[in-house]
């Protein structure tokens, strides 16, 4: 944005005061001749020192103000993953709840505290969330793959038993789904808690591996979420692009019921497909789902909710031009934005 830079008014130039009517005395006495210069020299430097200050003073406070080339809001102003400035009175980030009890860092700070480029700070700049608790699900986790025999061991998701978890996918070039799917967490978490919402995680990169699919969904119902979404990237065939959400079906068998949630999911749903287009300008999957929707029974981390809880694949990481978009840190955070929207609308809307 070109900023016009306003100088302020310099000192009058004292040269062009009227004169004090003290003629120079032509007596012939040079010093009596030079005492009338001397003088205006005086004041010349008098209304310099007096008049700089001021001067300065004033350029230092349209600094403070801003010109109209300068009242756009920070928040504004600051690009996708810019940390945003804290408001008057010095207000730091909100902290995340759970950080006390899981050694997650505050939302933009990187671990031990120093600031982290990456993602925004939360700083609170609305109550629309106050009282409102979110779950964030990363999915997957960069150390399955050294745990194999953890991550391959069955668990029950009611219907069924399938496996604790899986390594997930990657682009050609190596960024993994995990490392993703955190990645977009961590950027979602800042806004939402600087929307006054309580955001628990189901891990923060901490664990060695997993957690699996059962404890996730667990871990979502003991903290009483009002809302939960699992961020994934999907391994789809190459030839495929675009994203979708997946919903619960209605599955009531051994310990899962999702009779209660499959309505408000799939509101949640609707809400998260529509954001998510509008943020990232990512089309619906041509190669799985409908209209960007799809329907399951088969997911542990689904089955075994008890609270609202989607799934969204936000691009197929296996497609050359859905990796170019999930690979770039500004894509996810409009990604991250979308998701936070979402998850806005619907803890605001009926």
């Amino acid at each position: 944005m070109t900023r016009t830079t306003r100088r302020p008014a310099g000192p009058i130039d004292p040269d062009r005061t009227a004169p004090d009517g003290a003629a120079p005395d032509r007596t012939g006495d040079p010093g009596r001749e030079h005492r009338p210069r001397r003088s205006k020299l005086l004041r010349s430097v008098t209304v310099l020192a007096v008049l700089a200050p001021l001067g300065l003073a004033g350029w230092l406070g349209w600094r403070t103000v801003g010109s109209p080339d300068r009242s756009v809001p920070a928040a504004a102003a600051a690009g996708p993953g810019t940390p945003a400035a804290a408001p008057p009175g010095g207000a730091g980030p909100t902290v995340d709840p759970t950080a006390a009890t899981t050694g997650t860092p505050v939302p933009g700070t990187a671990p031990g505290g120093t600031a982290d480029p990456a993602f925004p700070l939360a700083v609170p700049t609305s109550t629309a969330l106050a009282g409102r608790t979110v779950l964030l699900d990363p999915g997957h986790n960069t150390g399955n793959s050294a745990h194999t025999a953890e991550i391959n061991r069955k668990v029950d998701i009611g219907n069924a038993r399938k496996e604790c978890d899986t390594t997930g996918t990657s682009t050609n070039s190596g960024y993994s789904e995990a490392e993703y799917s955190l990645d977009v967490v961590h950027r979602a978490r800042a806004i939402l808690a600087a929307r006054g919402a309580t955001v628990v995680l189901v891990h923060d990169g901490d664990r060695p591996w997993g957690p699996c699919i059962d404890e996730r969904a667990r871990i979502g119902n003991a903290a009483h979420a009002d809302a939960a979404v699992s961020v994934h990237g999907d391994g789809g065939p190459a030839n495929g692009s675009g994203f979708h959400v997946i919903m619960p079906a209605k599955v009531v068998a051994g310990k899962a019921d999702t009779a209660a949630i499959v309505d408000p999911s799939h509101r949640l749903g609707l809400l998260l497909r529509d954001s998510f287009h509008a943020a990232t300008g990512e089309p619906y999957a041509d190669y799985v789902a409908s209209k960007g929707l799809d329907t399951r029974s088969d997911l542990g981390g689904l089955n075994l909710s008890t609270v609202p809880k989607v799934f969204i694949e936000c691009g197929n990481m296996r497609n050359p031009a859905d990796a170019r978009r999930m690979t770039d840190p500004q894509w996810r955070q409009q990604a991250a934005q979308g998701i936070a929207d979402a998850l806005t609308s619907f803890l605001t809307t009926r």
